[in-house]
């Protein structure tokens, strides 16, 4: 049953559901006809006792019609039998093969009475047996008649039920059939979409899926599952890419340093002190970046962060001073509630750090810098607004991508490598929180990150 497809599973259940309703109807209606034919001959045999009763069988009195009518004692010693009448010129008909002794009589009224079936003495008929021991009479009174017109119509029935049977499970096989590969025509089409994808074809969706349908249903959380694959793997793409291009510039600087020590910088003293100091250079960038990329990996892999009790007013003071000593001519204006979160102290520094970093890089020297820090609703909001260039929606949708920059080329002098912003959202993100970019009023950028408090 396993090995069988799901179209033929469905039909096999639906054809065998049918046949065994249509088996079961089939009884009920032969055995209902059967009991009622039966009923009926009972009855006739009933009324025509009541004239056996008053027949003369010492000298043949008048037999009744189609009835084969037997007197004999109960001691099986026949007294009388009439025969089976039939009509002048034709063949007598066998008669019943009634047994020696009669035994199983029941009480109905003043008489003993029993109904059963017998076949006949040759020719493969069967007959109806009337047996009464009738109240103040020694002999047993014997009325059979055939069964030849039940027998006849039961076979009629027979032979009917199961050619309409066989025709219904037919039509139902075929209606079933064109059911089942309608209904499964959209799962034909998710395998072969299925089959395309594995060949490499990212692109391929599921066509027109009906979410009214189980089956479109899946097709619509296939296609939705396809979109995030496919951007998923052009994210990963781009980050190989940029990546690879972020190490390239320090690991070529750092050859070029080595290749100029091995011409001969060793015996010059200036020009090894500069390779050395180049190499120096170089590998703290490509320290710094491999930091961050591992710091990303861990995060999306759900790592757990340090838990534990932070005052985000200090954390914040602390950043701000750190960013005035760096930058004095900057001015920063100062907004902080006292708020307590519970998270890793190292790691949430880190992100005031990039975001201060961020309003460093892209803001003209001496641009005003505004920092906020409130309790709303449960949880601590910051707020660092700059009052440079700003943001377009798209680079406010995509800031926070790993090594993304609004501008595009790839110069020292446009920032980072673009993942200031992302360790901004992940760890964030890791703290239960969340990071948004929104337009200062008057023009600029403004970074928002919500944190849930902790107790304090």
């Amino acid at each position: 049953m396993r090995r069988l497809s799901l179209r033929a599973r469905l039909l096999l259940g639906v054809v065998l559901l049918a046949a065994l309703g249509l088996v079961a109807a089939d009884i009920a209606t032969y055995s209902s006809l059967h009991s009622f034919l039966l009923q009926r001959v009972d009855s006739t045999l009933e009324a025509d006792h009541v004239g056996a009763e008053h027949q003369d069988f010492e000298h043949g009195g008048p037999v009744q019609p189609n009835d084969y009518v037997e007197l004999r004692t109960t001691s099986g010693r026949v007294l009388y039998s009439s025969g089976v009448p039939h009509f002048p010129g034709t063949k007598a008909p066998s008669p019943p093969r009634l047994p020696t002794t009669i035994t199983g009589l029941h009480r109905v009224g003043p008489d003993l009475v029993r109904y059963f079936n017998v076949p006949a003495v040759s020719g493969g008929g069967r007959y109806r047996v009337r047996a009464s021991l009738d109240s103040g009479s020694p002999d047993l009174l014997i009325i059979a008649t055939s069964l030849g017109d039940v027998d006849s119509t039961l076979h009629r029935l027979l032979l009917i039920e199961l050619l309409a049977t066989a025709a219904v499970l037919a039509a139902l096989a075929a209606v079933g059939l064109w059911v089942v590969r309608l209904g499964l025509r959209p799962l034909h089409a998710i395998e072969l979409t299925a089959a395309a994808i594995t060949a490499g074809d990212l692109s391929r969706r599921v066509e027109h899926p009906d979410p009214q349908t189980e089956v479109g249903r899946v097709g619509s959380a296939l296609n939705t599952m396809l979109d995030r694959i496919e951007a998923s793997d052009r994210r990963l793409r781009r980050f190989v890419a940029d990546a690879s291009h972020e190490l390239r510039t320090p690991l070529a600087a750092v050859r070029a340093y080595a290749e100029l020590f091995g011409r001969g910088a060793a015996a010059h003293p200036e020009d090894l002190e500069r390779s050395m100091a180049g190499i120096t250079r170089e590998a703290e960038r490509m320290s710094l970046l491999v930091d961050d990329l591992l710091l990303l990996a861990r995060l999306d892999e759900g790592r757990p962060l340090e838990r534990k009790p932070v005052d985000l007013a200090q954390l914040v003071g602390e950043a701000v001073e750190a960013a005035r000593v760096v930058e004095p001519d900057r001015p920063i204006d100062v907004s902080i509630e006292p708020a307590t979160v519970t998270g890793d102290h190292a790691r949430l520094r880190q992100v005031l750090d990039n975001l201060a970093a961020n309003a460093r890089s892209h803001t003209p020297p001496g641009t005003a810098v505004s920092v906020d820090l409130h309790r709303v609703d449960g949880r601590a909001r910051l707020s660092i607004a700059d009052h440079g260039p700003g943001l377009t929606e798209e680079q406010a949708a995509r800031v926070f991508e790993r090594f993304y920059r609004a501008d595009t080329s790839r110069t020292r002098g446009s920032g980072g490598v673009g993942l200031g912003l992302s360790i901004v959202a992940a760890v964030t993100e890791a703290h239960g929180g969340t990071a948004e970019a929104q337009p200062t009023p008057g023009g600029g950028a403004t970074f928002v990150i919500t944190l849930p408090l902790g107790a304090d």
